[in-house]
């Protein structure tokens, strides 16, 4: 008999809609990256750092994989540095800046990735670092008032704050802050892991030092990422083991994942106008279908801010939010209650947490972000599941 229940369940899954509204947790590879992967995983497989034909085959893609991210972000190729992801490259950072560069304060919130908070708390207990929070609005964005009035202080500071909040899609005004932190004297510092391929970053014309960004939230593959790190910052390696990327990340690059990389970040960009504008059809399809069938629900942040990103309160009752995924992820619908990379915790999520009072983090609330491949169907299925919940 349970054998049966199950094979009920599998098939069930298998045949059922399948709606993704994840996003902001990571992405489907477009089908041109995996195409350029594949190609080099087959024919170009030589280690870059090599001296013979399969190596400088290994090493040109290598390179030409750096300029097109570059040109895309109108930086120059050197100050682009592969590493593993965004959180690799937060860790690696925010540690240089205090250990080598002596920063002796940092300025973040208490929104940010864990990546970055994380970080900052380790770094605060090894060397007894001073750690001050920008004020949080109830809408989720910055005090950029308060912030200035942290930075009239005479240690060495650098300021880390995300351009695009993953859980409330919170624009970050990168422009106004990195002139502020200019202001005083400050290294400023974004993890751009959100905003990264889906909005125009110039870093020539923005001056700031330090981003952070990852492959698989724009369509690129798991596992790769890069920073930005202004030329002659003084930043030094994270680990040590070779000389490869200027000496700055030691290990054999994922030349197929790097260059899968780049063909993400290019799509994205020759295509940003007209998927962006398409994404907020969808995200503003979904907000006029929850006034008509959920008209008390409630927008955590700003309506307006990021594209691809909403998260939600529910008008359900408290007692729905424990099984409030289990019963959309039964009906075949991905979201989330937050980040990722705290999924399965009890506790409230930590943004939410600085927005919201003690009786709203009781109710049901969701993450919904989308992309491209989103549709209105998408969306109805999604309304008429929360509407059977």
């Amino acid at each position: 008999m349970i054998f049966k229940i199950c094979q009920l369940i599998f098939v069930n899954f298998a045949t059922m809609k399948k709606v993704y509204l994840d996003n902001a947790s990571t992405t489907a590879m477009r089908p041109e990256v995996i195409q350029e992967m594949t190609k080099i995983m087959l024919e170009d497989y030589g280690n870059p750092s090599s001296t013979h034909s399969f190596g400088r085959n290994g090493k040109t893609i290598l390179e030409l994989s750096r300029k097109s991210i570059a040109k895309h972000l109108n930086c120059t190729a050197q100050e682009i540095i592969f590493t593993s992801g965004g959180t690799e490259a937060d860790n690696w950072i925010l540690r240089s800046v205090v250990e080598d560069l002596k920063v002796e304060r940092i300025i973040t919130s208490k929104i940010e990735h864990h990546a970055v908070l994380h970080t900052v708390w380790a770094l605060q207990e090894e060397y007894s670092i001073q750690v001050d929070y920008v004020n949080v609005n109830t809408d989720g964005s910055l005090d950029l008032t308060h912030l200035s009035n942290l930075l009239s202080n005479e240690k060495k500071t650098i300021v880390s704050l995300m351009h695009v909040n993953n859980e409330t899609g919170t624009i970050l005004d990168l422009d106004r802050v990195s002139l502020i932190c200019k202001q005083y004297n400050a290294l400023f510092h974004s993890d751009t892991v959100q905003s990264i391929g889906k909005t125009e970053i110039d870093l020539q014309k923005t001056p700031i030092d330090f981003i952070s960004a990852s492959a698989h939230k724009f369509h690129g593959p798991k596992g790769i990422g890069f920073a930005f790190v202004r030329k002659n910052s003084g930043l030094q390696p994270l680990f040590f083991g070779g000389e490869q990327e200027k000496g700055l990340r030691a290990g054999t690059e994922a030349v197929h994942q790097i260059a899968g990389m780049a063909k993400a970040l290019s799509i994205s960009y020759e295509k940003l106008d007209e998927e962006r504008t398409y994404i907020l059809g969808i995200k503003n399809y979904l907000i006029e279908q929850l006034e008509i069938h959920f008209p008390d629900f409630r927008i955590n942040g700003k309506k307006n801010d990021f594209y691809n990103i909403i998260n939600i309160i529910l008008p359900f009752s408290p007692d729905k939010t424990s099984m409030l995924l289990f019963s959309l992820d039964m009906k075949g619908i991905a979201v989330s209650r937050g980040s990722a990379c705290q999924s399965g915790s009890i506790k409230p999520s930590h943004v939410l947490n600085e927005m919201l009072s003690e009786t709203d983090l009781k109710l049901p609330n969701l993450r919904i972000s989308f992309s491209h491949y989103n549709t209105k169907e998408d969306i109805d299925w999604l309304i008429e599941s929360l509407k059977a919940v």
